[in-house]
């Protein structure tokens, strides 16, 4: 009898959590067996990991195979399991040295060939070390390393097939041991869409400004072709600069899609889901839950055009991790907590027909069919948007002429001195103060306090509503570089909150 034991992870969400690797040889028919709660495409791995190692060259054992994937009361699936169990297979049968085999972890899919196939997850799963303390390497097919190795303490040893893993352990020379890879993120500034393409909406382009200083959501109200997505796709190269903290969160999540490419690294990300989009799209989910679209634009921009043509019942989902920044999904059998601090970007027509307030369209709408159709979007969740603004017509005379706005660098640079004078005072942007927090940062003199008190009642605003304005006003006096809020901060708040309270 032989027994050997290897190291790998299984994903719960965005934990990657450790899993031993049993591999069991005794005499009797031949069969081989996992347990260990394997989904069936780890059971599929029992005919992967035959054919694999024998066009490797290596003699498949005629014994008794049993593979045991502890913890046992932990959901297993997808095939990273593969390169583990066929190495346990064949350190257990002594074709391969096992001494070494204690200081690594495993995961990567194995072809019929013996080729290593990428996995979903790598990123998660180099963090999940680190978070353990990193004593282990971890070897990998070769298309994940480069993601996986921007943890820069996680040692990385990507392999193109199973026969070049077996080698390394071998260790006959130098040239067949595996090399530890280093990342290379693109040292280019991510590219987006320039501001300056957007000709006329002043006010617009200030009001996103001063969303992307303080991390606040927008609402963009206005006719069909006056520029609300055009805007939306622009305002990323609005937004600070990615910390590298920043940059591996967003990125594991994408890493655990296999939509994460290197080229993508400290990119904002854009997530803009077609309006028939369900529940489930947006904030994840399946039997083996995965992130929605809330999560995948963690750290970056959820653009929902046409926001009214969305289900309700869809949207509605959208307030609990709009105040929390993370999404929980639970399962009969299974829970998974995914991360949700994305920046929430809509846009919508005031009416059905989208004319009502335009220069010179006349609306067909009725002011009954024009409430209904603005009361598809609830109440609680209006009151979460910070900013909602009119987008109006563009003239000819404007799309005519040249552009006179600042182009994306210039908007950016002051975005970027107003969010650092926000962590330097706070710790944090703005959006993310506590009530407590607004107390101390965001203090008003007598007049402003007037002021905001009477718009207050005037629209019948919520206590919600005053802790956002207050948010923005302090974020536009950090613009402004003002120490206090102003009464004219305090104005241009109430300015971007009065479009559907009219």
């Amino acid at each position: 009898m032989s027994l050997a034991v290897l190291k790998s992870r299984a994903l719960a969400g965005m934990e990657a959590q450790e899993v031993s690797v049993e591999v069991h040889l005794a005499n009797g028919l031949p069969a081989f067996t996992i347990v260990g709660l394997a989904d069936t495409e780890v059971k599929e791995a029992k005919d992967r990991v035959r054919a694999a190692i024998q066009n490797g060259g290596f003699e498949f054992p005629a014994q008794r195979i049993t593979v045991n994937l502890a913890p046992a009361d932990m959901p297993k699936e997808s095939g990273r399991f593969d390169l583990p169990i066929a190495l346990g297979i064949l350190a257990a049968s002594k074709q391969i040295p096992s001494r070494r085999l204690h200081q690594y972890e495993f995961a990567g899919e194995l072809s019929l060939s013996g080729e290593l196939r990428p996995i979903r997850g790598a990123l998660a799963m180099s963090l999940a070390t680190r978070r353990d303390g990193g004593c282990l390497a971890f070897i990998l097919p070769m298309a994940n390393a480069d993601e996986a190795a921007l943890v820069s303490t996680a040692a990385i040893y990507p392999a193109e097939s199973l026969l070049q893993v077996c080698g390394h352990f071998a260790g006959k020379s130098v040239d067949s041991m595996l090399s530890r890879h280093e990342a290379a993120p693109p040292a280019a500034a991510p590219e987006y869409p320039d501001f300056a393409d957007v000709k006329g909406q002043r006010m617009v382009k200030r009001a996103l400004e001063v969303a992307a200083a303080g991390n606040h959501s927008v609402l963009l109200v206005g006719p069909p072709g006056s520029g609300k997505t055009m805007l939306a796709s622009r305002f990323p190269g609005l937004l600070p600069e990615m910390s590298d903290e920043e940059a591996l969160e967003a990125a594991a999540v994408q890493s655990l899609t296999g939509a994460f490419r290197i080229e993508q690294w400290k990119q904002r990300p854009f997530r803009s889901p077609h309006h028939t989009a369900s529940g489930a799209a947006l904030v994840g989910g399946g039997s083996v839950p995965r992130p929605g679209e809330i999560s995948l634009a963690h750290r970056g921009v959820l653009f929902l055009d046409e926001l009214p043509e969305f289900d309700r019942r869809v949207l509605d989902v959208l307030r609990e991790p709009m105040e929390s920044g993370r999404i929980t999904i639970s399962r009969a059998a299974r829970q998974a907590d995914f991360p949700a601090h994305f920046q929430l970007i809509a846009a919508m027509n005031p009416c059905p027909c989208g004319y009502h307030g335009h220069a010179s369209v006349a609306c067909r709408c009725s002011p009954d069919v024009r409430l209904r159709y603005q009361g598809r979007v609830s109440g609680p969740l209006l009151d979460r948007i910070d900013i909602q603004i009119e987008v109006g017509s563009v003239h000819a005379d404007i799309l005519a002429a040249p552009a006179d706005g600042d182009p994306s660098a210039v908007i950016a640079a002051r975005v970027q001195a107003a969010a650092e004078a926000q962590r330097r005072r706070q710790g944090k942007l703005n959006q993310h103060l506590t009530p407590r927090e607004i107390d101390h940062y965001c203090k008003l003199d007598r007049p402003s306090k007037a002021q905001l008190k009477d718009s207050m009642t005037q629209f019948k605003w919520s206590g919600r509503a005053y802790h956002r304005i207050l948010r923005v006003a302090r974020t536009i006096a950090d613009l402004d570089h003002s120490a206090i809020i102003q009464l004219k901060h305090v104005k241009e708040a109430i300015q971007y909150r009065r479009v559907l309270s009219e």
